[in-house]
């Protein structure tokens, strides 16, 4: 039995000496993980904050572009007529004059209507009781 002890007590020892030196490999490895986690966090975080200033530029872009649009379509529609002055005559005879020159200006002398069209309005009546 001092033969069986001995053969234990080195295999248990063995089996520490070889967990001890594959604790040291797992461990330089857990190392190496978290520096590379560490490095990929730092560049997350900085990517997140390049995405989000992103964003408000869109978001500010996008405002100028709606403003600008509403500019020019102001710009594009035709301005309102300029309202007409109207000349305070000074004496009766001006008010006459403008009286009779307003009448033929306001309305035309109406289109000639084409040859061979018969309406009411283009035939001649003769005789009696047509005034």
């Amino acid at each position: 039995m001092g033969a069986m002890k001995k053969w234990m007590m080195l295999s248990v020892l063995a089996t520490l000496v070889t967990g001890a030196a594959g604790c040291d490999q797992s461990k330089a490895e857990l190392d190496s993980t978290k520096t590379q986690l560490t490095a990929m966090t730092a560049e997350r975080d900085g990517l997140k904050a390049q995405l989000d200033a992103a964003n408000q530029k869109a978001a500010s872009l996008q405002t100028q572009v709606t403003d600008l649009t509403a500019k020019l379509a102001a710009a594009a529609a035709p301005p309102p007529p300029a309202p007409v002055a109207e000349e305070k005559p000074a004496g009766k005879e001006k008010k006459k004059k403008a009286a009779k020159e307003e009448p033929a200006a306001a309305a035309p002398a109406p289109a000639a209507p084409p040859p061979g069209a018969a309406g009411p309005a283009t035939e001649t009546k003769k005789g009696r009781g047509h005034f």
